[in-house]
């Protein structure tokens, strides 16, 4: 009878185990795993928000670090692999949001520092420019692998060769972190602050 106490308890412990693993949150319909896989490196969310146009929720962000990080200079310090995971929430023109992350990018660096990710900026352009419109739905991820570079994956599907440059996923992130973000409430929601 003990043993099969035992064994129950045991069971019962491994699938609350199983399910903290596999908890997920909801951010306006869009599900966000706690955690994420990134070249065999398991990242957690540091946090998520949605991206707002005026009154129009036009995206939900997710930020994966490897550990917990509250301020803008603490996620650009931060060590090993990161994930910024994107997912539409309405249709949008790709060549668009392609300009909106250059101008993004530029609106948050000095022009010296701009300049030299600037063929990074025109390959990203042209990366979205392919795709025409994302759908209300479509995700897509931004990695930073350390020794590879940035990847970007639209759809499921990696677009080309990493981005080498080592500054250039950083000057992706100061879009949503920057002294001059897209959005101020999903800044502070992707460095887990209240609102």
């Amino acid at each position: 009878m003990n043993s099969i106490i035992k064994w129950a308890a045991t069971a019962s412990l491994c699938l609350a185990s199983a399910s903290v693993m596999a908890a997920t949150i909801d951010v306006a319909g869009v599900k966000l795993e706690d955690t994420a896989s990134v070249a065999n490196n398991t990242l957690q969310l540091n946090g998520a928000g949605v991206r707002y146009k005026a009154i129009f929720k036009v995206y939900t962000a997710g930020l994966y670090l490897s550990k917990k990080a509250a301020t803008t200079e603490e996620v650009l310090a931060a060590p090993g692999a990161k994930r910024m995971s994107i997912t539409m929430l309405r249709e949008i023109d790709s060549a668009e949001l392609g300009k909106l992350f250059s101008r993004g990018m530029e609106d948050n660096m000095d022009k010296a520092a701009f300049s030299r990710v600037v063929p990074g900026v025109m390959r990203m352009s042209q990366i979205f420019s392919d795709y025409k419109k994302l759908q209300a739905g479509d995700n897509f991820l931004v990695d930073y692998l350390p020794g590879t570079g940035t990847i970007i994956t639209v759809k499921g599907k990696q677009q080309g060769e990493p981005f080498k440059e080592a500054e250039f996923f950083n000057s992706l992130m100061l879009i949503w972190l920057g002294k001059s973000p897209a959005d101020y409430k999903l800044k502070d929601a992707l460095l887990g602050r209240p609102s």
